[in-house]
């Protein structure tokens, strides 16, 4: 199967594309598709994340779970939606903080692919789901794909800091060398847990503090 994704991720994830886990995601979501299932992202989202954000400009990693699962919101990164669209509570909470932490106003719009061409990856756990159902592709080969990614993301790289929000990320840890990557752990942002250690956590400036210090360009966070 010829998967459209960019060169760079392309080249390293090649090996992925032939395995049978990856065979059977893809012929569970022509399934679903015959079968008269809605599936978010559309088709040529699914892999957006990796198109925003080449292999080689990757400085940040934002893992999220899976994607929202209501019309119209869906398109390739976690946490964000596309312009026009509410931003969802969670969102709304890094905004928050991030207001918060570095002083930067965030807009009422809540795309962010801005920050996914400066280097953030907007990496979900699975990169499908069913309408209206959460976590329906959470186990149909999605988790082995993108936790080869973050395996990638650590064996290849240097100095990339992991932001893992909330225990489902946090299990995450586990895949990622700490001894030349930052790992930065809090409570999930959704309005459930934010209270409990993501607001205040300062992620977005002790990201760019370690940035800095190992001599890369810092995020711009704002949007």
């Amino acid at each position: 199967m010829d998967v459209k994704i960019e060169p760079g991720w392309k080249a390293v994830l090649k090996p992925e594309f032939t395995k049978t886990y990856f065979q059977q995601v893809v012929t569970h979501l022509k399934m679903e598709k015959m079968a008269g299932k809605v599936i978010y992202p559309p088709g040529s989202m699914i892999f957006h994340a990796f198109d925003k954000t080449p292999f080689d400009k990757v400085k940040v990693v934002i893992l999220g779970q899976d994607p929202y699962h209501n019309p119209g919101q869906a398109h390739g990164l976690s946490f964000s939606v596309p312009e026009g669209v509410t931003p969802p509570p969670s969102l709304i909470n890094i905004y928050k903080e991030i207001a918060s932490d570095i002083g930067v106003t965030m807009p009422r719009q809540g795309n962010l692919e801005k920050w996914a061409e400066r280097g953030v990856l907007l990496l979900n756990a699975a990169l499908t789901v069913r309408a209206n159902e959460p976590a329906s592709h959470s186990k149909i080969g999605w988790m082995d794909f993108t936790d080869s990614v973050i395996r990638h993301v650590s064996n290849d790289k240097e100095h990339v800091v992991f932001l893992l929000w909330g225990k489902f990320a946090q299990e995450k840890q586990h895949l990622i060398d700490e001894t030349k990557h930052l790992v930065l752990k809090a409570a999930h942002p959704s309005p459930f847990s934010a209270d409990k250690g993501f607001f205040g956590c300062r992620h977005f400036s002790r990201t760019n503090e370690y940035l800095a210090k190992n001599g890369i360009d810092p995020i711009d966070w704002s949007l």
